[in-house]
């Protein structure tokens, strides 16, 4: 392995730039067309068949006038006339406009479940994702941004797929559609009425290309305020404490005017938009107007498709499709926005989803397994509670390595980034049963070095082998599997009380979750709570302590019941007396396991098997409680208060 480490790129800027580009639009596209092959292209004809057949009254339309004006002149309209000749037409007028909203009914109904199950899909896509995802993703992204994607990005995302695309492609249908019909009735009316869409197009551009960028800048700012929000919330103790309120509001206002000029900015260019092209399809209507008047009173000869002469049964209608046509000119205009900010969330989305997923090439795995009198282990099929290593080799056979917790870092180092390295040469041997405590001071590498083991990170250079095997031959999830972790933050989850402790391993019996707890000291509170092992919780375990919900964490840990435990400043949270109680379970607890210690409570670590003292990523001293304490060194002076952990 190599010294250097490469930062993976961040796809935030990626996500930004590709938001504004027509490539997030056709991938959203392929999406939807992949997810619903059939189901898709039906509703799009519906939408389609619904444009043009809400068109085509127009045609009937100038059929009807064309009738009347005939009959007008001759004198000769009556009620036979109108029903031989009128009424068929108005009632295929009727008949089209019944078969439009029933097709407008059809498309919006199939259109609501592609959307939800479309929406169903890719957040189903962005969590599982980002389960896969490195614990370093979650170390440089902020929280409340990443629920950004799931709220205001998702909803965005909504926005384009059942409104904005097929409203556009309803209003595109029925300009071409009413377009070719204007062509076959008159073409200098309709050359005149492309002069004023041309200046609507030239408008949109204006305006929509403006929106654009800020439609981009409003999902990040969003983002941003979201994030900020979520870390207020954590921290309203800590602001209360120190009366930082003041501060925490300077600082929202600051972040809430940037999403206010963004959005505003945004919003301006878009809201100027729809009014403007608004009015210059009434004004056009009128232009249409005059020059169709002009032409009638001039004789002007018409150019068509109809052979049809100007008169008032080509202008009356012209002038409904001159209407239609701008109305759905100034649509297709509105839907830009909605289009720009849909493709800035689902560039945002992507960006998640594109995130490269944590690296494992890991090819042994963790099986149950039996062991026979004469030593041999044998793979089997359901759980004895014995675990091996197999280990399959490049000449077709097969090793099985017994699962013991002997764990060896050997000339390890380490750096979160490759300018500065975290770790400089640790070599640890932690035999199985071992108990290893590692104290120091704060950035010490304390918690680094557990990092490692667990391989949330990679090393740098160097070895670590887990009963002799390197474990970068070993799949993470299976290593993982082997190990147990209490954290000082404890994180529990809505559920029961017994379901935060089953959380530990997802097939344990009840009977065996209360083993664990009373393994861990925790079963005496535990039932002393409204219902027991019943009791739900929710908020982290708000309605607990915090030594409370340390406990149910051990707990947690115990009932995994693995050979190599990390106990990362387990007991920081309880006090003294309850300590002591969970001292008893925590030495029940590691009997027979490989126990990782941090701890700044140096009473803790005593009984350990070896002792390491770190300073600036370096292991200074190791060795007992006693062998440290005769060498009369650094663990000697922290020991006896001569100076303290910072």
């Amino acid at each position: 392995m190599t010294k250097k480490q490469t930062a993976p790129k961040s796809s935030a800027k990626n996500g930004a730039k590709n938001a504004a580009g027509f490539g997030v639009l056709v991938r959203v596209l392929k999406m939807l067309f992949k997810f619903y092959p059939v189901l898709l292209p039906v509703t799009m004809a519906c939408i389609v068949l619904s444009a043009v057949v809400s068109s085509i009254p127009a045609i009937f339309t100038q059929k009807v006038l064309a009738v009347v004006t005939r009959y007008l002149n001759s004198g000769n309209l009556n009620w036979q006339t109108a029903k031989t000749e009128i009424l068929p037409l108005v009632l295929v007028l009727i008949g089209l406009y019944v078969l439009s909203m029933l097709l407008i009914t059809l498309y919006t109904q199939l259109m609501a479940g592609i959307t939800q199950g479309f929406l169903d899909k890719m957040r189903r896509r962005m969590f599982d994702g980002m389960q896969n995802l490195p614990i370093k993703y979650f170390d440089t992204h902020k929280h409340g941004d990443i629920m950004s994607y799931y709220t205001n990005d998702i909803d965005t995302l909504r926005q384009l797929v059942s409104q904005a695309l097929p409203n556009l492609l309803q209003s595109g249908v029925i300009v071409l559609t009413v377009l070719g019909i204007m062509l076959y009735y008159s073409l200098p009316m309709t050359l005149v009425v492309l002069l004023g869409v041309a200046l609507m197009f030239f408008v949109s551009k204006k305006f929509g290309g403006g929106s654009a960028k800020y439609f981009i800048r409003q999902q990040q700012s969003v983002g941003k305020t979201e994030a900020f929000v979520q870390e207020m919330m954590n921290g309203q103790k800590v602001i209360k404490v120190f009366s930082h309120e003041e501060q925490a509001k300077f600082d929202f206002k600051r972040i809430n005017d940037a999403l206010f000029e963004d959005s505003y900015r945004a919003h301006a260019y878009a809201n100027v938009l729809g009014p403007v092209i608004m009015n210059i399809g009434n004004i056009l209507y009128v232009i249409s107007a005059m020059a169709g008047g002009i032409f009638l009173l001039t004789g002007m000869p018409n150019l068509s498709l109809s052979g049809l002469a100007f008169s008032i049964d080509i202008v009356v209608p012209f002038l409904n499709m001159t209407k239609q046509f701008t109305g759905n000119v100034n649509q297709v205009s509105q839907q830009i926005n909605a289009i720009v900010m849909g493709m800035a969330g689902a560039g945002r989305i992507f960006s998640l989803m594109d995130e490269q997923p944590e690296a494992d090439s890991g090819y042994v795995t963790l099986v149950n397994c039996t062991v026979l009198k004469n030593g041999e282990v044998r793979e089997a099929a359901e759980h004895t509670g014995h675990w091996a290593w197999k280990h399959p080799h490049g000449d077709g056979t097969l090793t099985y390595t017994p699962l013991r917790g002997d764990v060896c870092l050997n000339g390890v180092d380490f750096g979160y980034t490759p300018e500065k390295q975290v770790l400089h040469d640790v070599t640890v041997y932690a035999k199985p049963g071992q108990k290893v405590a590692f104290v120091g001071a704060t950035g010490a590498g304390k918690t680094t070095i557990t990092n490692l083991i667990n391989r949330f990170y990679d090393i740098a250079d160097g070895k670590i082998r887990y009963d002799g095997i390197n474990i970068n031959k070993i799949k993470k999830q299976d290593l993982r599997r082997s190990l147990g972790l209490v954290l000082q933050e404890t994180n529990l989850f809505t559920g029961t009380v017994m379901d935060n402790i089953r959380y530990g391993r997802l097939e344990a019996t009840d009977d065996e979750c209360i083993a664990a707890a009373k393994l861990a000291g925790a079963n005496s509170f535990i039932t002393r709570l409204p219902q027991g092992y019943s009791t739900p919780l929710s908020g982290n375990g708000a309605n607990l302590s915090q030594g409370q919900r340390q406990l149910i964490a051990i707990a947690r840990a115990a009932v995994a019941d693995p050979p190599v435990m990390i106990l990362d400043e387990a007991t920081s949270s309880i006090d003294t007396r309850t300590e002591a109680i969970v001292q008893q379970g925590m030495d029940s607890l590691m009997k027979g396991r490989t126990v990782f210690v941090i701890a700044h409570r140096l009473s803790t670590v005593k009984n350990a098997d070896v002792i390491m003292v770190l300073d600036h990523g370096r292991i200074i001293e190791r060795g007992s409680h006693a062998e440290l304490i005769a060498q009369k060194g650094t663990y000697y002076r922290l020991y006896t208060g001569a100076f303290e952990l910072e």
